[in-house]
């Protein structure tokens, strides 16, 4: 070994010796190094607490060595911001972050859609997380999630057919005409929410939307009343030849049919 690589080494071996014993504020300056050798040897040292590990988790540039060091070594005592910060370093590998979410709150999964970076795996797992949860969720927590949380918790949602939550999942800007459809034809729509549906200035006019109402038997009659002499006669025909419809609904669609004549 030449007199240079002799140095550098020394030097090597000074830097983790000083990551070993730096007090509370040299750490918050070595946690800017770039070094994977001195990050990892900083996670053994003692004065090392939660403020340097946010200030080192708030960074983009980890290797993922290190952040499964960080849980590896502190996992038992994590606390809840050094696992929030984990969750949302988008280099954090997805095991980890997935063993981490369910100790994160409703929002905090909520919230982490939404950043910017976020990895789509890291999304994905959030929405399951926050879709397992919908059982045990009080009311009040949905009605905010539906305006708050993204397509795919909406369309959950929705599926639940709950009144109030689905008057406000019907509002919400993330809301999908599939998730819509797929409700109007589920087990959960009842008289009461498919007017929901029928009267929202925003789904009313979409013709897929009130072919599916239409063809619900649990439809209320007013709207047969209003919408047939409206519909082609194309689509009156479809919903004669549907089997869902109630006795009353297929009178009512046979009266159009028959007031349009043999054209």
């Amino acid at each position: 070994m030449d007199e240079r690589q002799q140095s550098l080494t020394d030097q090597s071996a000074k830097q983790l010796q000083q990551a070993l014993r730096a007090d509370h504020e040299e750490l918050f300056q070595l946690i800017l190094s770039t070094k994977q050798d001195l990050l990892l040897t900083l996670l053994r040292n003692p004065a090392l607490n939660d403020d340097h590990l946010l200030a080192l988790l708030k960074r983009r540039d980890l290797p993922e060595s290190l952040l499964k060091a960080i849980y590896q070594r502190r996992k038992e005592k994590l606390s809840h911001p050094v696992v929030l910060a984990l969750v949302k370093n988008p280099t954090t590998p997805g095991n980890i972050t997935r063993s981490l979410l369910p100790l994160l709150r409703l929002f905090e999964l909520v919230d982490l859609c939404f950043i910017p970076g976020v990895t789509p795996d890291q999304r994905l797992a959030a929405e399951r997380a926050i879709i397992q949860r919908l059982p045990t969720t009080p009311l009040g927590n949905k009605l905010t999630l539906a305006r708050r949380a993204t397509a795919n918790v909406v369309a959950e949602l929705l599926k639940e057919g709950e009144t109030p939550v689905v008057e406000a999942c019907l509002n919400s800007p993330r809301l999908r005409e599939a998730a819509v459809y797929q409700f109007l034809s589920g087990p959960k729509a009842n008289a009461e929410t498919i007017s929901l549906v029928a009267r929202s200035s925003r789904w009313q006019q979409r013709p897929n939307l009130r072919l599916a109402i239409l063809k619900n038997r649990l439809t209320p009659q007013v709207w047969f009343t209003l919408w047939l002499p409206k519909l082609p006669t194309a689509s009156i025909r479809q919903l004669l030849a549907s089997r869902r419809l109630n006795p009353i609904q297929k009178s009512l669609v046979s009266l159009e049919l028959k007031k349009r004549g043999p054209g």
